[in-house]
């Protein structure tokens, strides 16, 4: 069983940066893929970004690319979300989660969670 836990979050200004961290607990970690979700009030959880095991690979919802930067630490066991050039509409909770396979196909393969951390960027 997989413990996630994200941290990081908080209230930064349009245009700002924050860096998320999620710490991950297990012996298999660096066997996963890994992502980051966020969902803002009144809407669906949706996609951020994700990592295969080895980190070699990464991916992004469109609506953060470049401006995101998703990376991995397999020896510490951490996953980081570099967010830069904030936007309101970034303002959510993120969650850190883990996929069944050990790269990334689709967002219905994360089925482990974290609890969330807030973001806020104000205009």
């Amino acid at each position: 069983q997989v413990q996630l836990v994200e941290s990081g979050g908080g209230l930064v200004q349009a245009g700002g940066s924050l860096r998320l961290s999620c710490a991950a607990s297990g012996r298999t970690f660096s066997t996963y893929a890994m992502g980051w979700f966020r969902q803002a009030p009144g809407k669906e959880r949706a996609f951020v970004a994700a990592i295969n095991w080895s980190g070699g690979s990464t991916y992004y919802a469109d609506s953060v690319k470049g401006r995101f930067t998703i990376s991995r630490d397999n020896g510490q066991k951490m996953v980081y979300l570099q967010m830069n050039s904030l936007k309101p509409e970034d303002t959510a909770i993120y969650y850190c989660a883990r996929s069944l396979l050990n790269y990334y196909v689709a967002p219905a393969d994360f089925r482990s969670w974290g609890q969330g951390t807030q973001v806020t960027v104000s205009s």
